[in-house]
């Protein structure tokens, strides 16, 4: 028995050593507080249509389903989330550049106003952009007198959405750029490749993943927005009227099981269009590998 003893204290397989000190109970601690602060929420809201029985529950969705009213307010909410997401890659890239790669007069304060969608209240930013855009604004004047309507229009959804999320582009783009190897771009020029070649075949294949991750924020980001939007929007039914909005409306008609209902299809929604874009920046990864 003590032979037996020896021999496995002697051949036991080595303890391993966490680098860090106590991550073990730190990971646990992590994920107890993400499981209280995101997936708990997340399955209160799954299983509240379905409190009253799963036909009651299945009638309820199906009838949802059917809501033309929530239905436009969904596609508004996707389509102006995915035009600005778009919109903001070539602005927020060259804005990203320029921080990065150039020594322009007043970098730092350009750096200092990237953030500042991320300080202001959306309520504020919402505001602004009524102001603006409106018929008799510093902007929205010369675009009426030339038949451009932007204000309480889709438009105008899109550019208040482009706002807020050109940071997350400059933000993600930028420290991809900046630890970019030199070395490959001036191997390039050497071989005899132009500042154009060097730039569409070496630095942005190398950014693809990047754009997208930067994609996905800026697209998530905008499908939840409310405060930016609903002064700007209009808030027309079937035209201009948000899927956050809609919530609110059916909260104050005390119809809590519609607007559970319209955050159940946002979130399974949000959830499949954040999943193929990671797959399609995982491709790229892999392709570029």
């Amino acid at each position: 028995m003590t032979a037996l003893r020896l021999l496995s204290g002697r051949f036991a397989w080595p303890r391993r050593r966490d680098a860090l000190p106590g991550f073990g109970i730190g990971l646990g601690l992590t994920l107890l507080w993400l499981g209280v602060l995101v997936i708990l929420p997340l399955t209160a809201l799954m299983v509240r249509p379905w409190s009253g029985g799963i036909h009651d529950g299945a009638r309820a969705v199906a009838s949802a389903m059917r809501d033309g009213r929530m239905l436009a307010a969904l596609r508004v909410s996707f389509c102006s989330a995915l035009i600005a997401a778009l919109a903001d890659l070539v602005p927020g890239l060259l804005l990203a550049w320029a921080l990065v790669r150039s020594d322009i007069p007043g970098r730092r304060v350009i750096d200092m106003l990237v953030e500042l969608p991320f300080a202001l209240p959306t309520a504020v930013v919402g505001i602004t952009m009524a102001t603006l855009y409106a018929a008799n604004g510093w902007i929205g004047a010369p675009l009426a007198r030339m038949g451009l309507r932007v204000a309480y229009t889709q438009t105008g959804i899109v550019i208040a959405l482009m706002f807020i999320g050109l940071p997350f582009v400059v933000r993600t783009v930028a420290p991809v750029l900046r630890n970019l190897p030199r070395d490959v771009e001036e191997a390039a020029e050497v071989l005899g490749a132009s500042r154009a070649q060097v730039v569409g075949r070496v630095i942005l294949p190398a950014l693809y993943p990047a754009l997208v991750t930067a994609f996905g924020m800026a697209f998530a980001r905008g499908i939840g927005e409310y405060g930016s939007v609903i002064f700007i929007a209009g808030n027309q039914p079937f035209h201009t009227e948000i899927a956050p909005l809609l919530i609110i409306i059916r909260l104050q008609e005390y119809d809590t099981r519609g607007a559970t209902l319209i955050g159940v299809v946002l979130v399974v929604l949000s959830l499949l269009s954040l999943a193929a874009i990671s797959v399609l920046r995982r491709c790229l990864s892999h392709a570029q590998a």
